[in-house]
């Protein structure tokens, strides 16, 4: 994922459903638990962890049982130490310690969301650090006589690998946020772990690569495994029976025959809602902007203007909507029509979501799109929206009026998409419709007349008329005075 490009807005559930969320997690509630069973007598080592002789009644306190309890209740309690939700008290060298309810424990029925997801969080980095550590034999093995470790021994280094999850999970972030995304819906791990291997542009992956790749989904799976319980992501593992040799899953006496172009059978990982949430905060706090949807409810509309002009459209119709819910029809109307006006460089997408705002206002706003009928910068869109609802008694706009919008039209198009499939059938057809509109073009005096036109230039597909663009941008810029 590329810090330079801004990321799409993100659609959450309120911050109590979060909460309620963070506290049904697997790995959280299981802390908690542990948090209230613990006392005066609960023993723990000297990093805090609960000695061996413990870890039975532990697990029985939260109802594990199998080979695995006694690991899930040390998991638990590393969680509940590193969320303050058990505090413990210094024992001496080489002695046992003991522990004390944490500060925060009482935060999680006493506290707000925010308080609630606040220790969530530190779960979550917690969950994080383990998830990017190598099994345990491995870092054993190397060790030296002084207790290091040999990291080059070991072929790991923490920094890369943390590094490594981090854009993982940026890349699921950016992939669920995006309106041309999955969505809700699962990724196939194969095509996660090759979004962070396979170089742009490379046509087909080397043996090489494709190597990389399924190291990549065979580490990922492991961290997927340990990242579900703090309610990060929802996965489905890696298909055992891929890992079996396949001869003898074959020969195996009623073995299944499986489907190795199913992709499922691979790995699919989806963010939940509260880890969509946890990764926003993590990019929030590493200084990227990560917009969210809801965020301008409470402010004007010259900030919902400005603030959605980036949005992708399904995103930027849901905050207006959310915008325009909370205000009565008329006034924001007027709100919105004030706030499009300007002459800077970003006025023209102003103009083009608010125009896509009041799309969305009901027969009460006409009174003031019929104020901006004389409004040079507001009259043309003001004609649009009352003509498609059937308004009597429009005037019809001038010619430099039409010219004005459309010059308009096509620079808020350029901001928003660039030169999208669309924009590119709309220049198309208005050179085709118009035969003098270059002769006239260049005389609208808009400030984005010349670059409107350069664009043209670029985009159309005909020379001839391509050509005639570039020289209708030239004269603009001769008549710009400096």
């Amino acid at each position: 994922m590329s810090d330079s490009s801004p990321l799409p807005p993100v659609r959450l559930p309120s911050e109590a459903e979060l909460a309620r969320d963070a506290l049904a997690t697997p790995l959280l509630s299981r802390a908690a638990r542990l948090a209230r069973w613990a006392g005066p007598d609960t023993r723990v080592g000297a990093g805090g962890e609960l000695v061996d002789e413990q870890l039975p009644a532990a697990a029985e306190e939260l109802g594990l049982t199998g080979e695995d309890a006694a690991a899930l209740a040390s998991e638990a309690w590393r969680v509940a130490v590193d969320t303050g939700l058990v505090e413990v008290v210094d024992p001496g060298e080489g002695e046992e310690g003991t522990v004390a309810a944490g500060e925060e424990l009482a935060l999680l029925t006493a506290g707000g969301p925010q308080d609630v997801l606040g220790i969530w969080l530190t779960a979550v980095e917690a969950v994080l650090a383990d998830a990017s550590v190598p099994d345990l034999d491995g870092i054993v093995d190397a060790m030296d006589a002084g207790g290091e470790i040999d990291f080059s021994e070991l072929d790991w280094d923490p920094e890369a690998e943390a590094k490594f999850l981090d854009g993982v999970l940026g890349n699921l972030y950016l992939l669920t946020a995006s309106e041309d995304g999955p969505g809700d819906g699962p990724v196939p791990l194969p095509a996660l772990a090759a979004s962070m291997i396979v170089p742009d542009g490379m046509g087909e992956p080397t043996n090489d690569v494709l190597e990389q790749v399924s190291d990549a989904m065979m580490r990922l799976d492991d961290q997927f495994r340990v990242l579900e319980p703090i309610g990060l992501v929802e996965y489905q593992p890696v298909d055992e029976a891929l890992m079996t040799d396949a001869e003898e899953a074959t020969a195996a006496e009623g073995a299944p025959v499986v489907d190795d172009l199913d992709v499922t059978r691979y790995g699919m990982v989806r963010l939940t809602p509260l880890g969509l949430y946890g990764i926003r905060a993590r990019l929030q706090e590493s200084g990227i902007e990560a917009p969210a949807v809801g965020e301008f409810v409470d402010k004007g509309a010259d900030a919902l203007l400005d603030g959605t002009a980036g949005f992708p459209p399904r995103a930027a119709q849901a905050e207006t909507e959310r915008w325009l819910a909370r205000r009565e029809a008329l006034a924001a109307a007027r709100e919105l029509l004030a706030a499009a006006r300007g002459s800077d460089s970003g006025a023209p997408l102003r103009r083009l979501r608010c125009q896509q705002a009041l799309s969305l206002v009901g027969p009460a706003a006409e009174p003031a799109l019929r104020e901006v009928l004389d409004d040079p910068e507001l009259g043309g869109l003001a004609r649009v929206w009352l003509t498609e609802r059937g308004a009597g008694d429009v005037p019809a706009p001038s010619e430099a009026m039409v010219f004005w919008l459309t010059i308009d039209t096509l620079a808020a198009q350029l901001a928003a998409e660039g030169n999208s499939a669309e924009l590119r059938a709309l220049v198309g057809g208005l050179a085709q419709q118009h035969g003098g509109f270059f002769a006239a073009a260049w005389r609208v005096e808009h400030p984005a007349t010349a670059d409107v036109l350069e664009a043209m230039g670029r985009i159309h597909p005909d020379k001839k008329v391509a050509k005639e663009a570039r020289k209708a941008a030239f004269k603009a810029r001769s008549q710009r005075p400096e």
